[in-house]
C-alpha cells in the first residue's frame, strides 16, 4: 500500500512549520543580561488574566536564557510557589516572615528544582492575615522595598526579580509597587480586557508620585489569545492602540499545556518546552530582555 504524501499546505502543517522556525530562532538568539537588577511588579486586579502563569513562565524563560531570577510570591494562594515546585505549606518560612517579622530574604528564599538560576520567595495562607497586620504596622507600604534593597545590596548577581501580586489593590500590592521599578500587566484577549485598568494605572501614578518615583509601566503582555476568533484580534488591536510602546509583540495563546503545567509543580517551559505556549513565553522573555538594554 502506498503511503499518502504529507500535505505541507494544510493549516496544521503550516502551524508546525511556523513553530519549528520560531524554535530555531530562539535557539540561535543570544539574550542580553541587564547590568542592574530589573524588578518587575506583575499586577492586574482583574482575576483570571494569566498573571501568575505569566510571572512563573517569564521567570523560567529568563532563567533559560542565562539570567538569575527571583520570583516573590505575594499571593496568599501560593500558586506561583506551586508552579515553581517549592515548599509552601502553612508554617514554611516565606514572604510573610519577611513582611511581618523582618526576616532577611536571603534566609527564606528557595531554589526551584526546575533550574539552578531560578529562585522563589514563597507564599502560603499565612499571608492572608498579613494585610490586616500591615494596616497598623510602621512603614507598612515600604517593608518589601526595605527587605529587597537589603537583599540586592549583597546579592548583586540577580538579574531579575518578578513580584507576583494578588488580584487586588491592597497593601500587599502596594508593597510590591513600592518595591518595584517596572510594572508588567498581563491582559487577556477576551471581553472587558481593559476594564479596571484605569484604576490600576491611577494607583501606579499615585505610587510613583508619593512613594516610588522610579516606578513606571513598561510592559503589557497579551494572554489567552485565540487566533481563530475575531474577538482576540480586536482586543489585541485595541490594547496595542492604547499602549503602543508597552505592548510586547509576543502573544501568549490559549493553551491546554499552559493550564496543565502547574498541577505538576512545573512551568510550561519545563512541562512541555516545545509546545506553542512554552515557545511564546520564551519569546516574550527574550523580548523583555532585549527591551531592557535599549
Amino acid at each position: 500500500m502506498t503511503t499518502p504524501a504529507f500535505d505541507h499546505t494544510t493549516p496544521i502543517a503550516s502551524q508546525l512549520a511556523d513553530l519549528a522556525q520560531r524554535k530555531a530562532a530562539l535557539a540561535a538568539e543570544v539574550v542580553p543580561l541587564p547590568e542592574r537588577t530589573r524588578v518587575f511588579v506583575v499586577a492586574n486586579q482583574k482575576g483570571g488574566v494569566g498573571k501568575t502563569t505569566s510571572t512563573v513562565n517569564l521567570a523560567a524563560g529568563l532563567a533559560a536564557a542565562g539570567a538569575k531570577v527571583l520570583v516573590i510570591d505575594l499571593d496568599p494562594q501560593g500558586n506561583a510557589s506551586t508552579a515553581l515546585g517549592v515548599e509552601h505549606r502553612v508554617g514554611t518560612p516565606g514572604v510573610y516572615d519577611v513582611l511581618i517579622e523582618g526576616t532577611p530574604i536571603a534566609d527564606v528564599i528557595q531554589q526551584s528544582p526546575e533550574r539552578d538560576r531560578l529562585y522563589c520567595l514563597s507564599a502560603n495562607l499565612d499571608l492572608a492575615g498579613a494585610e490586616a497586620e500591615l494596616y497598623l504596622a510602621v512603614a507598612r507600604e515600604t517593608r518589601l522595598r526595605t527587605a529587597l534593597e537589603a537583599f540586592l545590596a549583597v546579592h548583586r548577581d540577580f538579574h531579575y526579580v518578578l513580584i507576583d501580586c494578588p488580584p487586588s489593590l491592597g497593601l500587599l500590592t502596594l508593597n510590591a509597587l513600592t518595591a518595584g521599578r517596572e510594572v508588567l500587566i498581563p491582559v487577556q484577549c477576551e471581553y472587558y480586557a481593559l476594564e479596571g485598568l484605569s484604576q490600576l494605572l491611577s494607583t501606579i501614578e499615585m505610587v510613583s508620585k508619593h512613594l516610588n518615583p522610579e516606578l513606571r509601566l513598561t510592559t503589557i503582555l497579551l494572554t489567552m489569545f485565540d487566533s481563530r476568533t475575531n474577538l482576540s484580534h480586536q482586543v489585541a488591536s485595541d490594547v496595542r492602540q492604547h499602549f503602543p510602546n508597552e505592548t510586547l509583540h509576543a502573544v501568549i495563546p490559549r493553551s491546554v499545556r499552559v493550564s496543565e503545567a502547574p498541577s505538576y509543580g512545573q512551568t510550561v517551559i519545563a512541562y512541555d518546552g516545545g509546545s506553542p505556549g512554552a515557545v511564546s513565553y520564551l519569546e516574550a522573555a527574550n523580548e523583555i530582555a532585549r527591551r531592557g538594554v535599549r
